[in-house]
């Protein structure tokens, strides 16, 4: 065999065996990380961003003048008025109007529940929900370093606070340009930072989340898992014009159709299981191999296993020192 033959056939094989090992690793390793910045905008290089800001409402004015219909599309969801007009009966519930067996209601004390409004100065009834400069943008779209403390009515810190008042601690003011000029889409910790604080603390409100679900292992949420589906909470919470899809007002019992495509025009509620997995559930070693629906555990996506939380009658009292387990 020629020389020059020989060395090109041993390239080819050299070439061939890198890409098996490389399709090995692909289908057995982690889903690829991303490398770049997926968004076609560097909010860093807008001139409206480079402002010394000194209140959210002057970050929101400045994200208005290119989004220019983001507010009037946030003024009509559920987040921002906290209302909900049941469909089938014209009930008004949501946050604003209905009772909780958690945090009771808002009223007489706005300015701490509303900490947790995408909006700014919720303080009392008089609060003005049709001000465009009120809408929160940073709450959902801040990449880290915001928090909206309670007792602030959805401000965060502007100058050193002591928080809370007395204790000798202090909240550092944020810093509104860096947040504002590192905004991108919603992450899972956007959305933890209310859903998973919902009653005054984590996964206190709502059993099925708290904050392991930012970086959660394969074994306690495949969905969520950065060696699952790395999903976030709006892959599938879809939104539309702001609009978030799923209600655990009204949620939807039963969905017995085929899996969704993306962008599909339905009337379906796409963060159902059945949306993507349809209504013949793949058997998978999470689940028990005779299933092939989801079960009693997979009902709620999303479900971290908190420790047992014992239940003893009113009337009863606990031996000295027994107490409840932390969760």
């Amino acid at each position: 065999m020629k020389p020059g033959l020989s060395s090109l056939l041993l390239c080819l094989t050299l070439a061939c065996s890198c890409l098996g090992n490389a399709g090995a690793t692909t289908v057995h390793g982690s889903p690829p990380k991303k490398t770049e910045k997926s968004s076609t905008a560097d909010h860093s290089k807008f001139k409206e961003l480079q402002q010394d800001f000194k209140s959210g409402q002057e970050v929101t004015r400045a994200c208005l003048s290119c989004h220019t219909e983001a507010a009037r599309q946030i003024m009509q969801t559920r987040h921002w008025t906290w209302e909900y007009t049941n469909p089938d009966t014209g009930q008004k519930l949501g946050k604003k109007t209905m009772l909780n067996g958690f945090c009771i209601g808002d009223k007489s004390n706005e300015a701490f529940c509303n900490s947790c409004h995408i909006g700014y100065g919720w303080e009392n009834d008089r609060f003005d929900f049709t001000n465009e400069e009120n809408v929160d943008c940073l709450a959902c779209h801040n990449q880290g370093k915001y928090t909206k403390p309670g007792g602030l009515a959805g401000h965060p810190a502007y100058v050193r606070t002591e928080y809370p008042p007395g204790s000798g601690t202090f909240l550092e003011p944020v810093d509104l340009a860096q947040v504002a000029a590192h905004v991108g889409a919603t992450r899972k910790d956007n959305c933890g930072a209310c859903h998973y604080n919902g009653g005054g603390g984590d996964g206190v409100k709502h059993g099925d989340l708290d904050s392991s679900l930012n970086q959660p292992p394969r074994q306690l949420d495949v969905h969520m898992s950065a060696d699952g589906g790395n999903f976030s909470c709006s892959t599938c919470h879809q939104t539309d014009a702001h609009q978030v899809s799923g209600s655990r007002i009204t949620p939807t019992a039963a969905d017995p159709h085929g899996p969704l495509l993306r962008g599909q025009a339905s009337d379906r509620n796409p963060a159902t299981c059945q949306a993507c997995h349809g209504d013949g559930m793949r058997r998978t070693r999470l689940r028990p191999a005779a299933s092939t629906r989801p079960g009693r555990r997979t009902r709620n996506c999303s479900t971290p296993t908190p420790a047992p939380w014992p239940v003893r009658p009113a009337t009863s009292r606990p031996s000295p020192g027994a107490g409840y387990p932390p969760r």
